[in-house]
């Protein structure tokens, strides 16, 4: 079975989390929901809490095929100030792994040197990266080569949507988009 990584850190925002573990497990792909520390339970910038599968130091490179960070601000530092986090997104970039991030995680891809030219982010957080390749506009998705971001909150189904397509197909991802009614991505 396809496995992924989603992280999660205090002040993560809880619509991008929820959405990707929530659209993932749906198209039969195991999500890990790990933490960074051993809190089993993590809460959100808007105080909701989620359970945790795992600690982040537990994890091997070899058994997952892609990590996704959700953003929010606080928990997208925490990202990037942990050393399991940067150390994982190195490491599956080398081999060229699938690395995901929406909102203000592309912050932490960023920081561990693996965010390709041209990528998306929430409006504001790019002045924190870098401008050039930054793509603003109406693009909810943009992928560079194994690298995969997205825009925010609203965003955050197709996105998911997105990442099924990746992993799973197209006959998985059309599938899943109209059963979800997500006619708009």
């Amino acid at each position: 079975m396809t496995r992924v990584l989603v992280p999660v850190a205090t002040g993560f925002e809880e619509i991008e989390a929820v959405s990707i573990i929530d659209v993932l497990r749906r198209a039969e792909i195991e999500v890990l929901v790990a933490s960074l520390d051993e809190n089993a339970l993590v809460k959100g910038a808007n105080g909701i809490t989620i359970q945790t599968d795992l600690e982040i130091k537990n994890i091997s490179i070899d058994d997952i095929e892609m990590i996704v960070l959700p953003g929010g601000w606080d928990g997208t530092y925490a990202l990037a100030d942990d050393e399991n986090v940067q150390r994982i997104l190195k490491e599956m970039d080398a081999k060229g792994k699938q690395i995901a991030a929406i909102c203000a995680a592309p912050f932490a891809l960023n920081k561990a040197g693996v965010l390709k030219e041209n990528y998306t982010c929430y409006p504001s957080v790019e002045e924190q990266i870098r401008e050039e390749g930054y793509r603003g506009d109406s693009s909810m998705v943009v992928e560079d080569a194994n690298v995969m971001t997205s825009r925010g909150p609203a965003t955050a189904m197709c996105f998911a949507l997105e990442i099924v397509k990746k992993l799973k197909g197209e006959e998985t991802f059309n599938a899943l988009k109209a059963g979800l009614l997500a006619t708009y991505c």
